[in-house]
């Protein structure tokens, strides 16, 4: 059992919350082209309210703690962990109202690499209390757009968590996948559970595109998401996304570890 004071001074120690590495800069560039409607940034969100640079700025500062003067412009961006607790306890109630219902739960990410044992170690609790995991769509090919161009992706599933990978990256055991804010392998996975005949996810948890794409579609989800993914914040403010955990998404895999056993402690669903 982790207690919310040891999981704040976790927080500040591993740059999870507090200072974060993801810089004023580049949350600022994201901000500015999610105010222009670049796909890129609103990751499958259609923004219901013109949103500007200024509006956005104001709006992270009280969902995340960061700066609300516009006129800082450099240096690390800053999490309030006090805002990361509360949206845990926020996430994992809702978590735990899923188990109880034993709703059907979709889990996916865009970043495998540090947060595929998170969302793998929620999955498997959920499991366990009687929900079903679904797992639509595994192996459809997915056409994302990158920096590199037009790439194929397949959609896969590891220990019951969406993933992409490029062709031919696969391996045995490989629990790795590619990178992306896309909301097109939701969408693909959503669609293919429809047509499929269902069942449909009640929940949907992830990150980026996993989050905002099922919000926008009408589906309930829940997630992660740092200073630069304005996205989900936004969903959030406008009823799409029903809780964004804010918090530095990128950081070593096991930092993540103390989060995972908090937050089913406080859903009930430890093992």
């Amino acid at each position: 059992m982790v207690s919310s004071g040891a999981l704040r001074a976790h927080l500040l120690a591993v740059g999870l919350a507090g200072a974060v590495a993801t810089s004023r800069e580049v949350s600022l560039r994201s901000y500015r082209l999610f105010a222009a409607r670049d796909p890129r940034v609103t990751i499958g969100l259609d923004p219901e309210r013109d949103w500007k640079q200024s509006d956005l700025i104001a709006l992270m500062a009280e969902k995340c703690g960061v700066s609300a003067d516009s006129r800082h412009t450099s240096g690390p961006d800053v999490i309030d962990p006090d805002r990361t607790l509360a949206a845990l306890d926020a996430f994992a109630e809702r978590l735990a109202e899923a188990a109880r219902n034993r709703s059907p739960v979709l889990l996916g990410t865009g970043h495998p690499h540090r947060l595929l044992g998170f969302y793998a170690a929620l999955a498997d609790a959920l499991s366990a209390a009687g929900c079903t995991v679904l797992t639509p769509a595994h192996g459809s090919c997915v056409d994302i757009t990158t920096r590199f161009g037009l790439r194929t992706h397949n959609l896969d599933y590891v220990r019951g968590v969406a993933l992409v990978r490029e062709p031919g990256a696969r391996g045995a055991g490989r629990e790795t996948g590619a990178h992306t804010h896309s909301p097109l392998p939701v969408r693909t996975a959503l669609t293919a559970a429809a047509e499929a005949g269902g069942p449909l996810p009640e929940l949907v948890v992830g990150d980026h595109g996993w989050v905002c794409g099922a919000g926008q579609l009408g589906f309930e989800a829940i997630g992660l998401g740092d200073t630069d993914d304005p996205a989900l914040f936004v969903g959030e403010a406008e009823g799409r996304v029903s809780v964004v955990v804010p918090l530095d998404d990128a950081v070593r895999s096991d930092y993540y570890r103390p989060l995972t056993r908090y937050v089913l402690n406080r859903a009930c669903l430890s093992q």
